[in-house]
């Protein structure tokens, strides 16, 4: 591997394995809906990623960097999304659950989770304008001379997503193994009372941030 190459690969595994929003919702699609919708999420991180490095790589998230209204306007949909997301997790806390109910849905739920998290964590990246001025800042350090910018980004990109793919899916398997514990009603309210109060403060974050 190219040294560029394998300086970008321990640069990205560091960033990957630092718990930010991506990790908590995979920890939280894992814990609440199972293995399925938790694997369906990384899935869609994984498309956002590739689809910021693309645009990285053509050059539209220069427009970001060059223009304050389109990146303010990315910033605060990304900022009212995450929110919702926050608010909607803290309103089904207080529903109330219990094995007979879960058992009623599941089938119904088990697809319509999986949809809704592949969804989740595609929306999420795509809104979420610190993705693509994150690859358009620093892949260009690592790219080789002699590698064509577009490929060269894209191959960046895709390393950076195999290894969020590895990672995320091995806690997603980490959590299924406490599946028994986390899907007691105390355990799966409280972890929604959780999520929902980290979403609504990286959407504030990430509103009030310039």
């Amino acid at each position: 591997m190219d040294g560029g190459l394998l300086a970008f690969a321990v640069f990205a595994a560091v960033v990957t394995v630092t718990p930010g929003l991506d990790t908590m919702l995979v920890l939280r699609a894992a814990a609440v809906s199972g293995r399925r919708p938790g694997l369906a999420t990384v899935a869609g991180i994984a498309l956002g990623c590739l689809v910021w490095a693309g645009a990285s790589a053509l050059g539209v998230t220069a427009v970001l960097t060059a223009s304050r209204v389109a990146y303010d306007v990315l910033r605060v949909a990304g900022a009212v999304y995450l929110c919702w997301l926050g608010a909607r997790a803290l309103w089904r806390a207080r529903k109330p659950s219990g094995p007979g109910i879960e058992a009623a849905k599941s089938t119904v739920d088990d697809r319509q989770s999986v949809v809704a998290a592949f969804r989740t964590g595609l929306t999420t990246n795509l809104l979420n304008p610190k993705v693509g001025v994150f690859y358009l800042s620093v892949m260009p350090q690592f790219l080789p001379p002699d590698i064509a910018v577009l490929p060269g980004s894209l191959a960046l990109g895709a390393i950076h997503v195999a290894e969020g793919v590895v990672w995320l899916s091995l806690l997603v398997v980490a959590v299924g193994r406490a599946r028994g514990w986390l899907t007691r009603p105390p355990v799966k309210r409280r972890l929604e009372q959780i999520s929902g109060g980290v979403f609504i403060a990286f959407g504030l974050r990430l509103a009030v941030e310039r």
